[in-house]
C-alpha cells in the first residue's frame, strides 16, 4: 500500500513541477524533494525521469477520458440541443478548473516545441480528439433526429475551434475567464440554434 502512495506522490510532484518549470527544468532530485523522498529512492519506483513522464501521461489520459470523454468513450449523449449546451458547459468547466487538467495543459503547451511526441498529444487534446468525439456525438444526434442532417466533421470543427481558443485565452489571461465564459455561452446558443431541427 505504501509503495502505491509513494508512486502517486512522485507523479503528483512531477506533474506540479513539470507544469511550473518545464520538463527540462526539473531533475529527479527536485521531484524527490517535492515528494518528500531522498533522490535515489525514486529509482525504486521509476527507472528514469522519462518513465515518470510516460506514466504521468498515461494516468492523465485515463483520468481525462473518464471525466471529459473521448472518441472511444463518448460519455453522455445529449437528447436535446439544450442538453448539448449543459453537457458542453460542464466539460468546459472541468477543463478550466480541474487542477490535473490545468497542469497538464501547461506541460503540453511548454513541451510541444521540445518533443514531437508531446506536440502530437497537444494536438490530440486541444483539437483532434475533441473534434473526433463531437463528430460522433453530432452523428448520433442526427441519427436520433435531434439536429439537422449536416457534415458532422465540419460541425465538430466549427463547434470545437472557438471554445478551444477561448480556453487557451483563459490559460494565458485567467482574469478574462468570465468574459470567455460569456462568449462561450453565447456561441453555444448561436451554434445550437443553427443546427436544431
Amino acid at each position: 500500500m505504501e509503495k502505491k502512495a509513494t508512486r502517486e506522490r512522485i507523479l503528483d510532484s512531477a506533474l506540479t513541477l513539470f507544469s511550473e518549470k518545464g520538463y527540462d527544468g526539473v531533475g529527479v532530485d527536485l521531484i524527490a524533494e517535492k515528494a518528500e523522498l531522498k533522490g535515489p529512492s525514486i529509482y525504486k519506483h521509476f527507472k528514469s525521469k522519462e518513465e515518470i513522464l510516460d506514466v504521468l501521461i498515461e494516468k492523465v489520459e485515463g483520468y481525462y477520458e473518464e471525466n471529459f470523454g473521448s472518441e472511444s468513450h463518448l460519455g453522455e449523449i445529449p437528447f436535446s440541443v439544450e442538453e448539448l449546451i449543459d453537457i458542453s458547459l460542464r466539460r468546459i468547466q472541468f477543463t478550466l478548473h480541474d487542477d490535473v487538467i490545468k497542469k497538464t495543459r501547461k506541460i503540453l503547451a511548454m513541451e510541444q516545441f521540445r518533443s514531437p511526441r508531446i506536440a502530437k498529444l497537444s494536438s490530440r487534446y486541444s483539437m483532434d480528439g475533441i473534434q473526433g468525439m463531437y463528430q460522433k456525438i453530432f452523428r448520433k444526434m442526427m441519427d436520433d433526429g435531434i439536429i439537422k442532417q449536416d457534415d458532422p466533421r465540419m460541425l465538430a470543427m466549427e463547434f470545437a475551434a472557438p471554445v478551444t481558443l477561448l480556453i487557451k485565452m483563459c490559460d494565458r489571461e485567467p482574469e478574462r475567464e468570465q468574459e470567455a465564459m460569456e462568449l462561450i455561452r453565447e456561441f453555444l446558443k448561436y451554434f445550437t440554434m443553427k443546427i436544431k431541427k
